[in-house]
């Protein structure tokens, strides 16, 4: 963060500093895996994003842990992208696909490409327009914070997941997320990560966003079909093959 503490940000007219234009994750391994893992097909690895603790990796209890696993060996279609289900705080900003930040006065407004979601936060007083989440923002420095409460849709079986490694949430998460521009391209996004009901303490993710300076880029018109099998871990699940039988009865 030594770059936060050089680089003086552009600001908006109400003395903010400017996010505004489109955005994407520079860390492709993420959508994958947050914790470190190897390359495999249809697999990108990589070091993973926790950055604390130092092993790297989510400090599940023991039976949370056991839950992670059987999920992702049993369970992998049970991702809740593969049902077309928004994909949550933090995962919507480490998805493949691009973001927007608008920046009308009072205002920190996020579109997202994937899944058309969108956030719009107030800064500095409660969110009442949210997709995710009631929100509480506050500008510091270059830097937008906010605090997320809440797992996500508790309708699902299995809540949020942090990616396709079914590493996943409850309705008790608490997300502290900081938003700073450490250069004119890169905002460098954190994500403080609490839940006394599977995490045996708090944990912290990082990942670089990067600007998109394609010329005449715009989000583009998002589709999902449920039962789309174009990801390894949606294949590879009794759950996928029973959702075949099904399709074919039809």
């Amino acid at each position: 963060m030594a770059k936060a503490k050089t680089y003086s940000p552009p600001r908006t007219p109400d003395g903010k500093p400017d996010f505004q234009g489109y955005w994407a994750n520079q860390e492709i391994s993420a959508p994958w895996d947050i914790e470190p893992h190897p390359t495999s097909f249809g697999v990108v690895g990589g070091p993973g994003d926790v950055v604390d603790p130092a092993d790297r990796k989510i400090p599940y209890t023991a039976a949370a842990l056991a839950k992670r696993n059987d999920i992702i060996e049993n369970h992998p279609y049970d991702d809740p992208q593969a049902h077309c289900a928004p994909a949550g705080i933090p995962r919507q900003n480490y998805t493949p696909f691009g973001i927007q930040i608008l920046q009308p006065p009072g205002y920190f407004v996020i579109l997202y490409e994937a899944q058309h979601m969108y956030r719009i936060i107030p800064t500095g007083q409660p969110a009442a327009h949210s997709q995710h989440d009631q929100a509480v923002a506050g500008r510091f420095g270059g830097t937008l914070g906010r605090q997320h409460a809440g797992g996500g849709l508790r309708e699902y079986q299995r809540q949020h997941w942090f990616d396709m490694a079914g590493n996943f949430e409850t309705p008790n998460l608490h997300v502290v997320e900081r938003w700073t521009l450490i250069g004119p391209d890169t905002i460098h996004y954190e994500a403080r990560i609490e839940d006394s009901d599977i995490y045996t303490k708090a944990w912290t993710m990082v990942l670089p966003i990067g600007r998109n300076k394609e010329k005449n880029y715009y989000l583009l018109e998002f589709a999902c079909r449920e039962g789309e099998h174009d990801l390894q871990h949606y294949q590879d699940d009794k759950t996928s093959e029973q959702f075949k039988g099904d399709t074919k009865k039809q």
